[in-house]
């Protein structure tokens, strides 16, 4: 007999308001006083110029049988005056955490483009993100990585899941109310290379570090069979 997370879910929001369920909620990744609705309708229109629309993502990235297509965000601290960028690889859930000195989209991009520029072109072929005014360079990233940048849409958390998923891993190490002005480079790295290095279900206990260098290896057999 097995049970699936949806039922563990619905079992502690049952009894939300009694002393057992509050105190079980403020374990959960995300500890909402309240379960959210998906809003399948929403017909919120992105705020962000000539962005691509996830629905233009073309299908085959959703199977997750090709290597660097990536899901990026970022994770908001106290008082909305922080925040670190995320970005997870769909197929291998490898993980970067990116340290940014302010919101600001062109800071942003700036930091991600740096992080991803130092993998193969073969890595870094298209990047989702949420509708956040961070990325409203999205065209500029583009030209410098080489990457096509697809855009879920507004209150669409599910369409990025992965990377919903890795955040709520990422809060773990630092909760809600964290200033991240105050976390140092070094303790973003202990964490990127905690979650890069545990051993996940869907990857059949592998870790993500170990799946990337697979990819890696795998690329230069290949180059090498071509030359």
């Amino acid at each position: 007999m097995s049970i699936s997370h949806e039922a563990i879910y619905q079992h502690i929001y049952k009894k939300r308001q009694s002393k057992l369920g509050k105190h079980l909620i403020s374990l959960l990744p995300y500890s909402h006083s309240k379960r959210r609705q998906k809003r399948k309708d929403c017909k919120h229109k992105s705020r962000i110029k000539d962005a691509l629309s996830i629905e233009l993502r073309p299908e085959h990235v959703e199977l997750r049988k090709e290597i660097g297509h990536w899901e990026s965000d970022l994770i908001i601290g106290l008082g909305q005056k922080s925040a670190i960028a995320t970005v997870v690889e769909r197929k291998k859930r490898f993980v970067y955490i990116i340290p940014v000195i302010s919101r600001h989209s062109h800071i942003v991009t700036n930091a991600i483009a740096y992080t991803m520029k130092a993998l193969e072109p073969e890595f870094r072929r298209s990047m989702t993100h949420d509708n956040g005014l961070e990325m409203a360079n999205h065209k500029w990233l583009t030209d410098k990585t080489g990457m096509d940048i697809y855009f879920a849409h507004p209150y669409s958390s599910w369409e990025r899941g992965t990377n919903e998923n890795t955040n709520g891993l990422i809060r773990r190490f630092f909760p809600k109310r964290t200033d991240f002005s105050k976390v140092t480079a070094e303790q973003l790295k202990q964490a990127q290379d905690s979650l890069n290095n545990r051993p996940r279900k869907v990857l059949k206990y592998k870790t993500p570090n170990e799946m990337m260098e697979l990819e890696m290896a795998n690329l230069k057999y290949q180059s090498f069979k071509l030359n």
